[in-house]
């Protein structure tokens, strides 16, 4: 039964997209990011959610409580469905409840900004009220026409085109949905999904400008630093050591670069025009970061405002892992693999119109300090969020850090619960509100796959293999988060046990890796 009106909170649910586990403030680094670190002291960072290693999946499975497999997205839109292969159909399945339409049914009013990313239907047939923002998967943040009002018809507003910025636009059209949504009497829920910090890497340049020194120190100094920052809050629990810098992951544009497995390079062995472009690429990302952070800033102002900020519960996580596409040295047209080296002149003008800039692999590995590999990958560094819960009538922890796992699966019916909502059955996901609570809240083992990256956890334990043609790795996990002592030698009748219940799981969910080659074989 729905709780009453009253008693409900508000839920602002903000996704990041590509931001890396220690890039905020409140997880060890360095980029300025007052607000949600305000929120952090104000409430609890937990630092075991995982996500899915990649963005449509990701998605899926934080908006249907559902493995992203068993509702049809393995692998991300447009793809071309195989016959035989549901898991991989690059949409999801039309009758998949979608966590919109399950809080509406408990009296909630429904609300998207930002990045959509999960193809069709689209938002508002899933549920949302309301919707502003970008519908598929990622575009200039300096061009408006790439960003839509739905349903079509409802107010928008106008930007000229030289003072459009896609993060300031999704918050300014937050706002007003909140400011509709408040007439009507009702708790909302809000999902903020900022495709900030994602590719191409666009910020205003007296942001980016000011970075510029700061990374010009390089990654391995960053990656010190920040594992520094980490060891002096406490925020593994233990000690953790700081990684090697992370090999280039094999995939179909490292591998045919050569890049692919060597390890990232010590900044010092890189010519300076080099470290240049480089220091540029992550002072355009730190800068995206900072500006999402003044914007989301903006939103809890409104909620202090508006009298909200007790009763609401702010949830702040990212999609995946820090991205690595595709090596050290980034690349700059959305089309392929191309990398160009800015000097001069168009040093200065990266990350503005016209540009088209990622940071690649090495900064991506800064950004998942300590942990190993990326986006794509079911290593830590692939699958691990940074995740923020603040909500004073509810959660009691103030500066509190929880290292319980659980998975965007268990974001579903967790909300559910703390709207009073039915979460859909038969869902694989299982409620974690306890947890906000203080309390513990127990889980059963977790699963992984994306592009042949594999994994599975079950409790201190977790099997994990690296692109299909990678051996499984074992790892004690509350030992060791960063995957430094591979065990599997040592223990082959829990490599047998947990990669027998991986198996067991694929088969289940629809995770056919059609796209591997040789085919898997589980091992006996």
């Amino acid at each position: 039964m729905a709780r009453p009106a009253a008693a409900r909170p508000n839920i602002l649910l903000i996704l990041a997209d590509d931001l890396g586990f220690s890039d905020l403030g409140c997880f060890g680094g360095e980029i300025s990011t007052p607000n949600l670190d305000a929120l952090a002291a104000g409430g609890l960072r937990l630092t075991q959610l995982y996500n899915n290693a990649r963005c449509c999946p990701s998605r899926a499975a934080l908006m249907t409580g559902q493995h992203p497999h068993r509702v049809g997205m393995g692998n991300m839109t447009g793809g071309q469905p195989r016959q035989g292969f549901p898991g991989y159909s690059g949409r999801v399945n039309p009758d998949a409840p979608f966590l919109p339409a399950v809080v509406a049914k408990a009296g909630y009013t429904p609300l998207m900004c930002g990045k959509w990313h999960l193809g069709q239907p689209g938002p508002i047939e899933r549920g949302f009220s309301d919707f502003y923002g970008m519908v598929h998967g990622f575009d200039s943040f300096w061009d408006a026409s790439k960003y839509t009002r739905l349903p079509a018809g409802r107010p928008a507003r106008a930007y000229p085109q030289d003072q459009f910025y896609a993060t300031r636009a999704i918050t300014d059209h937050a706002l007003d949905l909140l400011a509709g949504a408040r007439l009507a009497k009702k708790p909302w829920l809000l999902y903020l999904a900022y495709n900030a910090p994602h590719f191409p890497l666009h910020a205003p340049k007296d942001l980016i400008d000011k970075y510029q020194p700061i990374y010009e120190q390089g990654w391995d100094a960053i990656r010190r630093q920040r594992h520094a920052r980490q060891r002096q809050m406490n925020l593994f629990g233990h000690s953790v050591p700081l990684t090697p810098r992370s090999i280039v992951g094999p995939n179909r544009v490292s591998s045919a670069n050569g890049w692919a497995p060597k390890q990232n390079p010590a900044w010092d062995s890189l010519p300076e025009e080099r470290r240049r472009d480089l220091a540029r690429r992550m002072a355009v990302f730190a800068a995206m970061v900072e500006y999402m952070d003044r914007e989301i800033g903006r939103v809890v102002a409104s909620l202090k405002t508006a009298g909200e900020l007790q009763n609401t519960l702010i949830l702040f996580c990212s999609d995946n892992g820090a991205c690595a596409e595709w090596d050290p040295h980034g690349f700059d047209v959305s089309s392929g693999p191309t990398n160009v080296l800015h000097t001069g002149a168009m040093l200065e003008g990266m990350g503005q119109r016209g540009t088209y800039h990622s940071y690649g692999s090495a900064w991506a590995n800064a950004g998942n300090t300590p942990l190993r590999l990326y986006k794509h990958y079911t290593h830590e560094g692939g699958i691990s969020t940074p995740c923020i819960a603040h909500w004073p009538n509810g959660v009691p922890a103030r500066g509190g850090i929880n290292h319980q796992p659980w998975h965007f699966i268990d974001l579903l019916p967790t909300l559910a619960q703390v709207a009073g909502a039915a979460a859909p059955p038969g869902i694989a996901g299982v409620s974690m509100a306890r947890r906000l609570a203080g309390k513990r809240a127990p889980r059963g083992p977790l699963f992984w796959e994306h592009e042949g990256s594999r994994a599975v956890r079950d409790g201190r334990w977790k099997l994990t293999a690296v692109h299909p043609e990678g051996a499984w790795e074992l790892y004690d996990i509350e030992r060791d988060r960063t995957e430094t002592a591979d065990l599997a030698a040592r223990h082959p009748e829990i490599v047998r046990r947990l990669s027998t219940a991986w198996d067991q799981w694929a088969r289940a969910n629809q995770v056919i890796p059609w796209i591997w080659n040789p085919p898997y074989q589980p091992k006996s």
